[in-house]
């Protein structure tokens, strides 16, 4: 077992086996050292700030990137192969009123660094939309460094 899935497992952390992507797409994609990760909604539907609340869309961010993980899993097969984390983009299906975006990208932010340490802390950005795909409240996407092979 990696020391990356050792941490999962002292969170209380199962890595779910991958689902298929929904359309015509990879899961990831390596070019040189960067490995680009596609998006992926989270099971959680509706608007944060009137059919979600903050904490709700925070455990459905760190919950979207558990899902990532099963997938970069899947395509790499080490999670201990990743050196470090670029980038975290979200997009969080908002409320015309709701402004905390930063605060429920957090959820994965967080969980980011308990598993890669100072590795894991990355750029990032986090959006408010009107509309995700099939309604999810929670879409990331993400760039990792690799180690070289």
């Amino acid at each position: 077992m990696s020391k990356i899935e050792e941490k999962l497992k002292q969170l209380g952390i199962l890595l779910e086996p991958a689902k298929a992507p929904v359309a015509n797409y990879l899961g990831s994609k390596r070019d040189g050292d960067l490995l680009y990760v596609s998006g992926r909604k989270s099971e959680l539907s509706g608007a944060v700030g009137s059919d979600v609340t903050e904490k709700q869309a925070k455990t459905a961010a760190r919950d979207t990137l558990v899902i990532m993980l099963a997938i970069i899993k899947q395509d790499i097969g080490d999670l201990d192969l990743i050196d470090g984390v670029v980038k975290l983009q979200g997009f969080i299906r908002s409320s015309d009123n709701f402004m905390r975006q930063p605060q429920i990208l957090d959820g994965a932010t967080e969980l980011l660094i308990e598993l890669f340490g100072e590795s894991g802390k990355h750029a990032r950005t986090a959006t408010g939309v009107h509309q995700l795909p099939y309604g999810a409240t929670i879409q990331l996407d993400m760039i990792l460094k690799m180690k070289s092979t």
